[in-house]
């Protein structure tokens, strides 16, 4: 199974009440990629989502799979698979009867359609589950048996809303590796909505953000978290300390709590870092403060540490020390991972 390119080209969407879902959208997703596109209820991912597979037409702009301008085609001509939130499964259907439906639909032989069922039972580990009853599976069973369906026509492009929304915390943890395997393995050009970011840095090969319609940043995983692209995006994805800067000093930059190290260029107002890289000292810091509270989060604990400042800062430490409240912290950091951000 093989991929195809998706491309947006200028794509507006407006709704009857005049609220602009999507604004002038230019996308390239390449073929073969897991584009994650994570945001806010109401950012417009879905409606891109819907643009994408012909379940909504732009009224403005055009979308093209390859070389095909498939903005006027439904999305029964589009060679598309979807997997819905709560996974549209007929109740009245077996297992098998429902990886093979769209199948059967499109005049596939029966000979075919059986071993085509056989193919996706062992690719999503449901050998033994064939003629089992929906109502038997377990929520991430059902997950399985939507992915599998909307894989059995082969199609160019899948498109996943929300997968794993409805599954417990524990299960969803545990199948977001197992769906990024199974995507990756099979080559085919993929795009989720999710509002989880930890869903989105895990499955994504790029991930969209979007703020009220528009691209806030798309980029990899790893720049999306590092080097947010503004405000928006850095507070949307992780947490985030900031500190305003006082004055600035021949060896850095003096704050509420201390002095940073910071080798740039530029003389910022405000500069920002994320929690697990402030680290706990025994003494000697580029900051000090005092501990409001401590929480801990199994392989690692969140500090809230009392600097001056208008809000506590984060810290998250590995080290398994248990402070007592009001104690003095000294915390360190690298100036490589201190950031500036525009509003």
């Amino acid at each position: 199974m093989s991929g195809t390119t998706i491309r947006l080209k200028g794509c507006r969407k407006a709704f009857s009440d005049g609220t602009v879902a999507v604004h002038d959208l230019d996308l390239t997703i390449e073929a073969g990629e897991t584009l994650a596109i994570l945001g806010p209820s109401g950012c417009g991912k879905t409606t891109t989502l819907r643009l994408i597979a012909g379940l909504e037409r732009p009224d403005v702009g055009q979308v093209f799979f390859g070389d095909s301008d498939v903005t006027r085609l439904p999305i029964e001509r589009r060679d598309v698979g979807m997997v819905f939130q709560n996974y549209a499964l007929f109740p009245n259907l077996d297992v098998a009867g429902n990886i093979v439906y769209g199948l059967k639909v499109r005049g596939v032989s029966p000979a075919e359609r059986t071993k085509r069922c056989s193919e996706l039972l062992e690719l999503v580990g449901l050998q033994d589950h064939g003629k089992r009853s929906i109502h038997e599976l377990s929520g991430g069973q059902r997950q399985r048996v939507a992915l599998a369906r909307a894989l059995a026509p082969r199609p160019r492009v899948l498109l996943l809303d929300e997968p794993l929304a409805a599954l417990d915390a524990q299960l969803r943890e545990r199948l977001r590796s197992e769906l990024a395997q199974l995507l990756r393995g099979l080559g085919i050009t993929a795009v989720f909505v999710t509002h989880d970011q930890g869903e989105a840095m895990a499955l994504g090969d790029s991930i969209l953000v979007m703020e009220h319609g528009r691209v806030a940043q798309l980029a990899s995983p790893r720049d999306i978290y590092q080097q947010p692209a503004n405000a928006f995006v850095a507070r949307f994805v992780g947490n985030l300390n900031a500190f305003s800067v006082i004055e600035h000093t021949p060896h850095g930059l003096k704050v509420s709590g201390g002095e940073l190290p910071w080798n740039g260029a530029d003389l910022p107002a405000t500069v920002y870092c994320r929690p697990e890289h402030l680290r706990v000292m025994d003494s000697e810091g580029h900051l000090h403060g005092r501990l409001v509270g401590q929480f801990f989060q199994g392989a690692q604990s969140r500090l809230l540490v009392d600097v001056g400042a208008a809000q506590p800062l984060l810290v998250d430490s590995t080290d398994s020390a248990i402070h007592a409240p009001g104690s003095l912290i000294a915390l360190a950091v690298e100036p490589q991972v201190l950031f500036t951000l525009s509003s």
